[in-house]
């Protein structure tokens, strides 16, 4: 049975609350003094360079990995003592396709439903898949799936067991973009009904698609908060620039002091500093270029993570 939930933060019912973890493998800090606050119905984001720490972040907030330094709790138990019973109530989905492909899509959930001691694992299949629209493809092997639906799939074999904490780990890779709206859909539907979601990724359209989003560099938790608030937090004056050799313009532009992001976007070059005056000192000398057409821009959410990056220094030893 669970525990009664932790006390409300704000009005809300607090799922993971950690102060301090850390986490080293051998002589690398993977994860250094992270503290983070979820609250229930909530889709957490996680962005940052691949082997930044993402992963080993989430799997120590739900109690699947144990913390070398700090405390917390998940769904109302202790992380560092209770992580065994935190684990019954998680659902894992991982990049990988992990289910039995010589099996059905019926068959694989009725294993796991079985597995999980599911009183009526054949009814809660049914269930699963008619909630994922794989009502026609009950009696279809696993392995003949596209990748859209075999993603469909894992996600129903993770929440048969009716798990209270959704773990995501760049779900959608090399899925195309109209699966990838319905499987967060989906995800959104669930966190109505109050599932909480945590969930790595690299594609910034998903990441606005997040409730909260925390940016992870080398262990390193450099911002976190709403889209909005980690775009204001980052500081950026951003121009945007069309017109002209602007590959040639991004290759002067870079080294000069006061630009601290220059990227292509299309046709157009985005050149983006934290501090604005020096920005604009950097970028005078061509803004008489008649070639050229600038405009003071807002910086997207694109704009603040490959500003991050550019700052991130690699913890690899």
């Amino acid at each position: 049975m669970m525990r009664a939930p932790e006390p409300r933060h704000n009005g809300r019912e607090v799922v993971i609350d950690v102060s301090g973890l850390t986490k080293r493998f051998g002589d690398r800090v993977v994860v250094r003094d992270l503290s983070m606050r979820v609250y229930r119905g909530q889709i957490y984001g996680f962005l940052g360079p691949n082997g930044s720490g993402k992963t080993t972040t989430i799997r120590m907030l739900c109690g699947l990995l144990t913390p070398d330094a700090g405390q917390g709790t998940c769904l109302g138990y202790d992380i560092l003592t209770e992580s065994q019973i935190i684990k019954r109530h998680v659902g894992y989905m991982t990049q990988r396709f992990s289910l039995y492909e010589d099996l059905t899509v019926r068959e694989n959930l009725e294993f796991v439903g079985r597995l999980y001691g599911i009183p009526n694992a054949r009814q809660a299949a049914t269930a699963a898949l008619a909630r994922l629209g794989l009502e026609g493809r009950g009696r279809q092997l696993a392995g003949t799936l596209s990748g859209g639906w075999k993603q469909r799939l894992a996600l129903g074999a993770c929440i048969l067991p009716e798990p209270q904490l959704l773990l995501l780990d760049e779900p959608t890779a090399g899925v195309d973009p109209k699966a990838r709206r319905d499987f967060w859909s989906e995800i959104h539907a669930l966190a109505g009904e109050g599932l909480t979601v945590l969930v790595s990724t690299h594609y910034m359209d998903e990441a606005e698609r997040c409730h909260e989003i925390a940016y992870i560099a080398y262990g390193e938790l450099l911002t976190r908060g709403s889209v909005e608030e980690v775009i204001r937090q980052s500081g950026l004056a951003t121009w945007t620039v069309t017109g002209g050799d602007t590959w040639r313009l991004a290759e002067e532009l870079k080294h000069r002091e006061g630009v601290d992001m220059v990227a292509p976007f299309g046709s157009s070059l985005h050149v983006a500093g934290r501090d604005k005056g020096k920005l604009e000192a950097a970028i005078a000398p061509f803004r008489g270029d008649p070639a050229l057409d600038w405009r003071e821009d807002a910086p997207t959410l694109e704009d603040v993570f490959i500003s991050l990056m550019s700052r991130s220094r690699d913890n690899f030893p």
